[in-house]
């Protein structure tokens, strides 16, 4: 089996989770936009609160808690990078994040059905349903991401003359379980440029985008 091969389950430095006819909100962000040291602390914190769960908990109760402290590990990490005090922005250049806009758009109908998407100077969030590809399963999201990261990175390099490595190796995602978390993640999603203070409301930003 490839890397690129739908799998319901796959785990690299983050856990990842894809079943079939899923919803997933994944966080893509630049190289070097968080320093290595945070990250450590981030994993380790969230490694030594799951295997500290009560073994004696059912596999549902289990389930949430760490889901719970997904939530909490994700927020966090996502708080170091709205700051944007740490590593590039070149997304904030428009000429990358349309660029980026362009190829999140162009795979909707092809290998996804794009819900809802926002590029910030040092990340993007997007949310999205793997379609089916010919072989009956979704399009893996190891592809999907593999595609778009390493197309995007050679037009960002392009553009901005330079050479190595442009996106981090690896994303958060995240399987949206119900329709109440679905609406939560598009406000989250939308309102991220207002809580970095990058925008007064969130139709003001031009790289926000939602279906609805």
């Amino acid at each position: 089996m490839s890397n690129t091969d739908y799998r319901l389950f796959y785990r690299r430095n983050l856990p990842h989770y894809q079943p079939a006819n899923a919803t997933l909100f994944v966080t893509f962000r630049l190289a070097g936009s968080l320093p290595v040291e945070i990250l450590q602390r981030l994993r380790e914190e969230y490694e030594h609160t799951v295997v500290a769960f009560d073994k004696t908990l059912s596999l549902r109760e289990r389930s949430e808690m760490e889901y719970a402290v997904q939530r909490r590990f994700f927020g966090r990490m996502d708080a170091y990078l709205d700051t944007g005090g740490y590593g590039p922005r070149w997304l904030e250049e428009p000429a990358i994040a349309q660029m980026v806009m362009e190829s999140l758009h162009f795979r909707h109908g092809h290998v996804y059905d794009l819900d809802t998407l926002s590029i910030m100077p040092t990340h993007a969030h997007i949310l999205f349903s793997p379609l089916h590809s010919n072989s009956g399963k979704p399009h893996s999201l190891s592809s999907i991401m593999q595609s778009l990261k390493g197309y995007t990175a050679y037009k960002a390099n392009e553009i901005l003359g330079r050479e190595g490595s442009f996106w981090h190796h690896e994303s958060y995602d995240h399987v949206v379980r119900d329709t109440e978390e679905h609406e939560r993640i598009v406000k989250y999603i939308l309102n991220n440029p207002v809580k970095a203070g990058l925008a007064a409301a969130w139709r003001d930003w031009p790289w926000n985008y939602t279906k609805r």
